[in-house]
């Protein structure tokens, strides 16, 4: 049974009685809790998706907890296994495990079979031995790994799944849940429809950067779970699931209100401010001043003492900090007393659930009221496929429309003066207001403008504005004289005198 499944209980609470929990962050929230208990679970995955180490991970949380585990390895060793918990700073002391795998004794010339196929020996020597070692120990969790192993031995489709079937109704009465870990292609036999849920891992190498891992719960028998692709990733230390962001699972209620920018020509242009709870798209040619009006936004905040998120895909944060100071914007203060968020991102690091996962620790742990994703271009980057990325934005902004936090986005459009600019993937539609900037040339100088061309949220001032840069944020008084600014490529058809001078608009 499909659904958006349930959430995770706040740490500390216990997990549902009818479930084990994985010991791992987030998965136990995909699975509406954990695994249901006592039942067979097969986890299937490519080499290298993570299988291992899952698998290890949920047997040390059953340890954890006093319960009696066992590992049966039929293709590594213990040694293999002890290293891979090695590095990630397990101690396997509590986890008993069994190796089952062919010794060297099975080379030699004595030790071979001319009666039966030496598989039909194998596999039932192979299944004694595991169930022996389960009655001894009991264990209320249990890994097999790997079906792959089991399947060569069983040599036919018929025989694997029978064998299956019986091992099914053995641990049945067990009161054992177990993990069948296998490989993606294990089809033969039927293996998904036998079990009682079923996990799988895939693993993808990008043309440039770090591999992404992501996983799939392909059915859960008698239970809600979260279904979907979800990200995750291997670290020392285990696995960290980033479970897909659902905006409706997350409505808070806030009063309505106008956000300053702390310029009161950028309000009057707003038509009083962005409202809580809105998102604003800040668009425009690299170097027009987007990153700079977004950190305006900011430091107003940060003046109001409302925790404030940047992550900057594009710049490092010595550059980013360095042109607010030059520009009389510092925000030294505000990221030194922890109202200021500011993280550095790396596209060709960061898989789009991670992203979604760290929003909603800088909304729900450190409160913060605006986050500034500057740019969407870097995030962009960041995404796998293309083709979901409106609709993965679209989700992370409907919730942070839901938690009352203002978002501000920058895009750069690729072109400047006198060129038609297109943006990378336009997504104009999904932000409440849009903020265009532009270039223009006049008295023989390059300048820049600033209008609002959208406000979902009100009414708001159609006229064009001057912008300049340093000291603090400059805006004019609308200007009439402009022509071209939708297009792309300004014309300035009035006089120097209507221009911004040193004497004219506040300063911040």
């Amino acid at each position: 049974m499909e659904g958006t499944g349930t959430q995770q209980g706040p740490p500390g609470r216990p997990l549902p009685s009818h479930t084990v929990g994985s010991g791992i962050a987030g998965l136990d929230e995909v699975l509406g809790g954990g695994f249901p208990r006592d039942r067979l679970h097969l986890v299937q995955g490519a080499p290298g998706t993570g299988k291992t180490t899952l698998a290890l991970r949920f047997l040390l949380e059953g340890a954890r907890q006093g319960e009696r585990v066992l590992y049966v390895t039929l293709s590594e060793t213990i040694d293999e296994l002890t290293a891979v918990a090695s590095s990630h700073g397990w101690d396997l002391d509590g986890v008993a495990l069994q190796e089952l795998a062919p010794s060297a004794e099975s080379l030699r010339p004595d030790e071979q079979y001319t009666i039966l196929h030496p598989a039909e020996v194998e596999l039932s020597q192979t299944i004694g031995a595991m169930l022996d070692e389960v009655e001894r120990i009991t264990p209320a969790r249990l890994v097999v790994d790997s079906l792959a192993e089991l399947q060569l031995l069983a040599r036919d489709p018929l025989r694997y799944r029978r064998q299956i079937l019986a091992l099914k109704q053995f641990f049945a009465g067990s009161r054992c849940t177990v993990l069948l870990l296998g490989g993606l292609d294990d089809a033969s036999g039927g293996m998904e429809s036998i079990a009682h849920s079923v996990l799988h891992l895939y693993q993808m190498a990008p043309e440039y950067g770090v591999e992404r891992r992501r996983l799939r719960v392909v059915k859960m028998r008698g239970a809600s779970y979260r279904g979907g692709y979800h990200d995750f990733v291997i670290h020392t230390g285990g696995i960290q699931v980033f479970p897909r962001l659902v905006a409706a699972e997350h409505r808070e209620p806030f009063p309505p209100a106008r956000v300053s920018s702390g310029v009161e020509e950028v309000d009057h242009l707003l038509g009083g401010g962005l409202e809580r709870g809105s998102s604003t798209l800040l668009v425009g040619p690299a170097g027009v001043g987007k990153s700079v009006l977004a950190t305006q936004f900011a430091r107003a905040a940060a003046l109001r003492h409302e925790p404030v998120s940047i992550y900057v895909f594009d710049e490092s944060i010595r550059t980013f900090l360095s042109r607010a100071e030059g520009l009389g914007m510092g925000l030294d203060d505000a990221v030194a007393e922890g109202l200021v968020r500011l993280r550095q991102l790396d596209p060709a690091q960061l898989s789009p659930g991670e992203f979604d996962h760290l929003a909603r620790q800088a909304v729900e742990q450190h409160r913060s009221r605006l986050v500034v994703i500057d740019s969407l271009n870097g995030y962009l980057n960041a995404m796998a496929e293309e083709r979901s990325v409106v609709v993965q934005l679209h989700e992370l902004l409907t919730y942070l429309s839901h938690q009352g936090v203002v978002t501000l986005l920058t895009a750069a459009q690729h072109g400047l003066v006198g060129e038609i600019m297109t943006a990378p993937l336009d997504i104009s539609y999904l932000a409440d207001a849009v903020m265009l900037l532009r270039y223009f040339e006049a008295a023989g100088q390059l300048r820049q403008a600033i209008s609002v061309v959208k406000n979902r949220t009100g009414a708001h001032e159609r006229s064009i504005r001057e912008l300049r840069l340093g000291p603090g944020v400059r805006v004019g008084p609308p200007v009439q004289e402009f022509q071209g600014v939708l297009a792309g490529s300004p014309v300035f058809l009035g006089s120097a005198k209507t221009l911004l001078d040193d004497g004219q608009s506040k300063r911040l």
